[in-house]
């Protein structure tokens, strides 16, 4: 068994409140989730209006599909959302 973790960096240029951060954060928690079966919460940066970490886990059979669940997951969310820009993301495997 293997469990990984992607930490997604997002910046969120035409955000003014933490509404509108919630906004665009809770559809794209939703939509990960839902296509990916991962545990996804956001980590960091929770009262800043143009920053977000958003925090992916996914267990697997082995660390090589949970990789590549990751890898999609992230250049899914890349391709997402034009009002949140992936600065950067990191995957991690932990077991």
């Amino acid at each position: 068994m293997a469990i990984g973790l992607l930490t997604l960096e997002l910046y969120l240029p035409l955000v003014y409140s933490l509404k509108e951060k919630r906004g665009i954060l809770k559809p794209m928690i939703a939509r990960l989730r839902r296509d990916f079966n991962v545990s996804v919460c956001e980590a960091e940066a929770q009262d800043v209006h143009t920053r977000a970490v958003v925090q992916v886990v996914c267990v697997s059979q082995n660390s090589a599909l949970a990789h590549r669940q990751l890898q999609l997951a992230a250049n899914r969310v890349e391709g997402w959302r034009m009002d949140a820009e992936l600065i950067d993301y990191y995957i991690e495997m932990i077991a």
